[in-house]
């Protein structure tokens, strides 16, 4: 079936009026970065802004954004992209790559990078954030999580990064510190300062460290309390690169969990500060929205104003809040073009949005005339391997997604169709086989039948349209004539907690397997839709 005579016409009409049809606003809206986006790192060049977020064990990894406005993003690239760099075969879904940070120095890009089940830390460069960026370079002496790169007055580097308390004085102790580093060795030097077990004496987690330099001092900001309800950031000062800090009376300087638990958004943290060209200081953070009680959309990005008073960041003065719209950033307006709602596979390459689970050993996909061929492969999604699924993020609560299959076989254990998943424990399935199509829901590990009905057809249309934290799955031959499979589910599938990774989110996509026999047949894909809906839609 094809549908893509309108759409080229349809999507250059959307993206215009987006991008030109309006005058400026003088707000904004959080989250800027929707949907599973977490452990947010900015950092500017001239006038252009870059921010990476955490990715885990979707592949490819590190998703790098570009902004002219800190408000407008637009995906520019991935960072990890070498299959062969990084190895996630066996990982649980909540490991991987960790919470990146991002910096530019003397023409370099720089991240540095967590990837918990693999080699640990390491740093990637390139000269070009878009891409391409180097393989890792491991740092084995470096030890913990969230590491950060500081380059000081005299051109000295400090690796910041969060590490095990030996002897620990409360459970959930860690310590943030920091040694120099020699970026042309790729070595630790010198000795190992600890900095901060957190502002208070039972501060949980401390992680997240980043140094600044600001008028003439070293700030110190770092996250505590875990990255649920409890998250919070505070800050700590010091006249020397290696301490000692001193907590900030104000702290935590930022933080939702005295705000109760039905606040709209809550484990606000894990922030970066970046300074605009025309002075003003702005921090982009983690955050999560409730819907129905639920959280669905996992941890996203947010914007907050921040002024220092003295040397105290203060996070939208007066409100002190992280705010669901506020004034936008003095910096000039600049849109970028909306994501395509219909994904016509008409492209070279897949767009930078789609990802897979866990690193490919080969090949398993190619566009070809306008469609995307998904080869199956005895992997399955349930398994802790590499299987035949491409998902791109889930960034509104209320959806419809939809895509056109072609694909027949004589073989019962050959399965193609449309998935939304959250691991490989948690995730719906809607299936093509032989002579039927199923819908599966899995659930903390459980596979569970909920429809069956027959069909022999080759071409086929699946959808799912989710509203108020449940999903109604459809088929049918013609997007004009679908019918629905099963009754409306609970979104609570792919909901934080439930047996979920809390670090993670959720995608949604195609999915294609031979169910642990090899061969050699493939699944067409002509096209695949994704929008959000508004909340009057109908079912």
């Amino acid at each position: 079936m094809k549908l893509k005579a309108f759409f080229p016409f349809l999507l250059i009409i959307t993206a215009y009026f987006h991008v030109w049809g309006q005058e400026p606003p003088q707000t904004f809206k959080n989250p800027i970065i929707s949907g599973y986006h977490p452990d947010p790192s900015i950092c500017r060049v001239g006038d252009d802004y870059y921010l990476v977020n955490s990715s885990f064990v979707w592949f490819p990894g590190l998703p790098i954004y570009h902004s002219k406005d800190l408000v407008n993003w637009e995906q520019i690239g991935n960072a990890v992209t070498n299959p062969e760099s990084v190895n996630f075969d066996g990982l649980k879904d909540r490991l991987g790559l960790f919470a990146p940070t991002i910096r530019h120095h003397e023409g370099v890009f720089y991240i540095i990078n967590t990837c918990v089940g693999c080699k640990m830390n390491f740093y990637i460069t390139a000269e070009n954030p878009a891409g391409p960026w180097s393989d890792p370079i491991w740092l084995p002496q470096a030890t913990g999580i969230d590491p950060s790169l500081f380059w000081d007055d005299d051109g000295k580097v400090y690796y910041t990064g969060t590490g095990p308390v030996k002897e620990k004085q409360w459970a959930t102790q860690t310590v943030v510190y920091n040694q120099e580093i020699d970026l042309t060795t790729h070595q630790l030097i010198g000795e190992r300062h600890e900095l901060t077990n957190g502002h208070a004496n039972n501060a949980s987690y401390t992680e997240g460290p980043h140094i600044y330099k600001i008028n003439g001092q070293y700030l110190l900001l770092v996250s505590e309390g875990g990255t649920e309800e409890n998250h919070a950031m505070s800050v700590h000062h010091s006249d020397n690169i290696n301490g000692p800090y001193v907590a900030d009376i104000v702290n935590p300087v930022l933080t939702h969990r005295h705000l109760g638990k039905n606040y709209p958004t809550y484990a606000i943290g894990h922030g970066d500060l970046v300074q605009t060209q025309n002075g003003e200081w702005w921090a982009v953070m983690l955050g999560k929205r409730w819907k129905n009680g639920i959280t669905t959309l996992a941890r996203e990005t947010f914007l907050a104003k921040v002024d220092f008073e003295g040397q105290t960041p203060i996070f939208n003065k007066g409100k002190g809040v992280v705010l669901s719209e506020q004034q936008r950033p003095d910096l000039p307006w600049t849109p970028v073009p909306a994501l395509p709602v219909i994904d016509q596979f008409d492209k070279e390459q897949l767009a930078f949005k789609w990802c897979t689970i866990r690193t490919p050993k080969s090949p398993f996909y190619e566009l070809e005339n306008g469609t995307l061929k998904v080869k199956l492969r005895k992997e399955v999604m349930n398994s802790k391997t590499n299987s035949s699924i491409l998902i791109q993020r889930l960034v509104d609560h209320d959806f419809e997604a939809s895509t056109h299959l072609s694909f027949k076989t004589s073989k019962p254990n050959e399965h193609a169709g449309l998935t939304i998943y959250r691991t490989n424990e948690n995730h719906f399935k809607l299936m093509k086989e032989k002579n039927s199509i199923v819908l599966i829901e899995t659930f903390k590990g459980i596979d569970k039948e909920i429809a069956r009905i027959p069909y022999k057809q080759k071409e086929i249309i699946f959808k799912a349209v989710a509203k108020d934290m449940m999903v109604q799955f459809y088929y049918g031959n013609s997007t004009s004539e679908m019918h629905p499979i099963g009754d409306k589910r609970s979104l609570i599938i792919i909901a934080d907690e439930q047996g979920n990774a809390k670090f993670n989110g959720a995608g949604i996509g195609v999915y294609a397997t031979s169910n642990g026999v090899d061969s050699k047949n493939e699944a067409v894909y002509d096209w695949f839709s994704l929008e959000g809906l508004k909340t009057n839609t109908e079912w």
